[in-house]
C-alpha cells in the first residue's frame, strides 16, 4: 500500500480508530531465582514447627481428655462397688421398698452422712421396672422411668455401667446441667430382686486430671521440639550458607560464561568485519570499475553483467553488516540504545521498505546493559518483521521516555495481519509474534502488538526503570 506521510501521529495506525492491544509478555515482577535466604529458611522452619505444635497440642488435649475420662470412669466404678457393699447394702430395708417414710428417713440418714461428699454429688436406688426407691433428691421419690440401654444392660448382664453423661434424660431433671460421671452398680434387694444403685460423681477430676496430663505431655513435647530446633538450627544454617557459596559462585561462572560469549561475538565480529566486510567492498568497487570500463569499451551485456555482480556483492555486504549487527551490536555497547537503532535502521532499509527513527537521547537514562540489550532485540525483531511481511513502504522506530519508563514503538505502514488468528495459530516459518514474546519474558518489560488487515503494525515495548512510577499502558487499553 502507497505509504504514509511521517507527519501523522505513529502510534495511531489509522485515523480515528482506536487500536486494539494484544500484550506478548506481561512485564509483571517475578522472583529471583536465586536461593531463599537462611535466615529466611529458618523463620519457615520455626514456624512450620510452631503449627506442628499447635496441631499436636490439640490432638493431645483431646487424647489427655479421653485417658482423664477413662480413669475418672473406673474411679468411679470402683467407687460405686465400694459404697454398695459396704454402706448401701446393709442399709437396706423392706420398709425402704415399701416407702414407708421412717425407713426412708433413716436410709437417707445413712447417704447423707456416708455416701453423699464433695465428689459423690447424687444418689438414687432403682427397683427393676424404673421405679425411683430412693433419690437425695426427694421429688424423684417414688416416680417411674424407661430404663434406657446402660441400665437395662446393667440389669440384664449384672455387670457395673458407667459413662460420662450429658444430664439431659428426663430422670435428670433436678440434677441441673454440666457432665458428670454416671454410674450404674446393679445390687441385691431385700425381696430377692435385683436393682440399681447410682451415682453421680463430679466431672472436675476429669478437668484437673486433663490438665495434669496436657501440662506434662506439653513440657515433654516443647522440650524435644526445641531440641531439636537446637540441633537442626546449626546444621541447617552451615547447609544454606554452602548452598549460597556455591550459588555465588555458580553466578559468578555464569557471568564469566557470559563475558566469555560477548567476547568470543565481538572477536567474530571484527574478523568479519576487517576481513570478509572489506575484501567484498573492494571486490565491488573492483567490479564497479572493470562495468564502467566494459561500458566505455562498448561491452554492453558485459558491463550489464558486471553491474548485476556488483549489485549481488553490494547485498552481500548489506547482508553481512546486518549479521555483524545481531552477533555484536558495537553501537549498543559503545554508544548506547540510540546508535544501534539508528544502524538497526540503515541496515534493515531496502529498496522497498525505508526505516526511519525518532529518537530522545534521554530516553535511554537508568537502563542498564541487559534492558537496553532487550529492547534492542525486541525492536531488531520488530523491524525485522516489518520488512519482511509488511511490503513496500515505511518503519518508524521511536524511542521516548514516558511516566518514567523508556517506550520503544515500532510502526509500519504495510498490509497489516490478524493478531488473534496468528497467535492462536501461527503458520509455519511465521514465529514474529512467539521471539517477541520469548524476548519480553523479563521482569519490568511489557510487549503489546496491535494492528488490522490494511491498516499497518504497532509494536509497543515499555522497559519499567529502577524508581519509576506506574507502568505505562498505551492508550485505547489491552486485549490479550
Amino acid at each position: 500500500m502507497t505509504p504514509k506521510s511521517l507527519d501523522i501521529d505513529p502510534l495511531v495506525l489509522e485515523d480515528d480508530v482506536e487500536p486494539v492491544w494484544h500484550t506478548l509478555g506481561d512485564g509483571g515482577p517475578r522472583e529471583s531465582g536465586t536461593t531463599v535466604a537462611p535466615r529466611r529458611l529458618l523463620a519457615q522452619l520455626v514456624a512450620g514447627t510452631l503449627v506442628v505444635l499447635l496441631v499436636i497440642g490439640v490432638g493431645a488435649s483431646l487424647a489427655a481428655r479421653r485417658l482423664a475420662e477413662r480413669e475418672a470412669v473406673a474411679d468411679a466404678v470402683t467407687q460405686a462397688g465400694v459404697l454398695a457393699d459396704a454402706v448401701v447394702s446393709p442399709a437396706l430395708s423392706a420398709g425402704l421398698l415399701a416407702g414407708r417414710p421412717a425407713a426412708v428417713r433413716r436410709f437417707d440418714r445413712v447417704v447423707r452422712a456416708q455416701v453423699l461428699a464433695e465428689d459423690v454429688v447424687r444418689v438414687k436406688l432403682w427397683a427393676p421396672g424404673g421405679r425411683v426407691v430412693y433419690a437425695d433428691e426427694p421429688q424423684l421419690v417414688g416416680r417411674t422411668f424407661a430404663l434406657d440401654g446402660e441400665q437395662q444392660e446393667a440389669l440384664d448382664t449384672s455387670t457395673t455401667q458407667a459413662s460420662i453423661s450429658d444430664l439431659s434424660a428426663s430422670e435428670n431433671t433436678f440434677d441441673g446441667t454440666g457432665r458428670l460421671v454416671e454410674v450404674y452398680r446393679p445390687i441385691g434387694l431385700p425381696d430377692g430382686r435385683v436393682g440399681l444403685f447410682e451415682i453421680y460423681t463430679s466431672y472436675d477430676p476429669v478437668t484437673d486430671r486433663t490438665s495434669m496430663l496436657w501440662k506434662g505431655f506439653l513440657a515433654i513435647m516443647v522440650a524435644s521440639l526445641v531440641g531439636l530446633l537446637a540441633l537442626l538450627g546449626p546444621l541447617l544454617w552451615h547447609l544454606f550458607s554452602r548452598v549460597r557459596r556455591h550459588e555465588r559462585q555458580r553466578a559468578a561462572l555464569l557471568e564469566r560464561a557470559v563475558d566469555a560469549g560477548a567476547a568470543e561475538r565481538r572477536r567474530i565480529a571484527a574478523s568479519l568485519h576487517d576481513g570478509p566486510v572489506q575484501e567484498l567492498a573492494a571486490t565491488s568497487f573492483t567490479v564497479a570499475g572493470a562495468a564502467a570500463q566494459a561500458q566505455r569499451a562498448g561491452a554492453v551485456p558485459l558491463a550489464g553483467a558486471l553491474d548485476e555482480a556488483a549489485s549481488s556483492v553490494r547485498s552481500s555486504i548489506r547482508s553481512l553488516r546486518t549479521l555483524l549487527t545481531d552477533i555484536y551490536p558495537s553501537a549498543l555497547v559503545d554508544g548506547g540504545l540510540v546508535p544501534a537503532l539508528e544502524d538497526l535502521a540503515q541496515t534493515a532499509t531496502t529498496a522497498d521498505v525505508r526505516v526511519s527513527t525518532d529518537l530522545d537521547p534521554a530516553a535511554e537514562q537508568g537502563l542498564d546493559e541487559e534492558q537496553r540489550r532487550r529492547l534492542f532485540r525486541l525492536a531488531q525483531e520488530s523491524v525485522r518483521n516489518a520488512v519482511g511481511h509488511a511490503g513496500p513502504g515505511t518503519v518508524t522506530v521511536r524511542l521516548s521516555r514516558e511516566a518514567g519508563a523508556a517506550v520503544v514503538d515500532v510502526v509500519d505502514d504495510g498490509a497489516g495481519f490478524d493478531v488473534e488468528a496468528t497467535l492462536a495459530d501461527p503458520r509455519p516459518g511465521h514465529l514474529g509474534l512467539r521471539i517477541l514474546a520469548d524476548l519480553a519474558d523479563a521482569p519490568g518489560l511489557s510487549c503489546q502488538v496491535s494492528s488490522r488487515v490494511g491498516c499497518g503494525t504497532h509494536v509497543r515495548v515499555v522497559q519499567q526503570v529502577a524508581g519509576s512510577g506506574a507502568p505505562t499502558e498505551p492508550a485505547g487499553g489491552q486485549d490479550g
